[in-house]
């Protein structure tokens, strides 16, 4: 049994998650509650947020995160992918920086706007 806290809302429900029951969890208030506690045993996934070399004097990194969640042990890889992305200005919220990480479908995308 593997005690959690659910992180889906702000109320923070204690989870309890049994893995040789077929992962039956207790103690949640909702079935997002649910869900989380049999993912994070199963397949865990993060939402990575960094930043980004730009060529602009005036800001000299932009702000990046993934548009989705990976898989937690792809975490560290995808920080290296970034240590080599200069972006050039303008960036726009939302512009693709990295596509279709290690195939799963998310990107990584600009959260800052700059203009020159």
């Amino acid at each position: 049994m593997t005690e959690l806290i659910c992180i889906t809302c702000p109320k923070g429900c204690h989870l309890k998650v049994d893995e040789e029951n077929d992962y039956a969890v207790t103690g949640n208030s909702c079935p997002r509650g649910a869900e989380y506690g049999r993912n994070e045993l199963k397949n865990p996934k993060r939402v990575v947020t960094s930043t980004v070399r730009t060529n602009s004097a005036e800001h000299p990194r932009c702000p990046v995160k993934t548009n989705g969640a990976i898989p937690k042990g792809k975490m560290f890889d995808a920080m290296q992918l970034l240590n080599d992305v200069v972006l050039a200005a303008p960036v726009k919220v939302g512009d693709i920086v990295i596509k279709d990480l290690f195939g799963t479908g998310i990107d990584f995308v600009a959260c800052k706007n700059i203009a020159e």
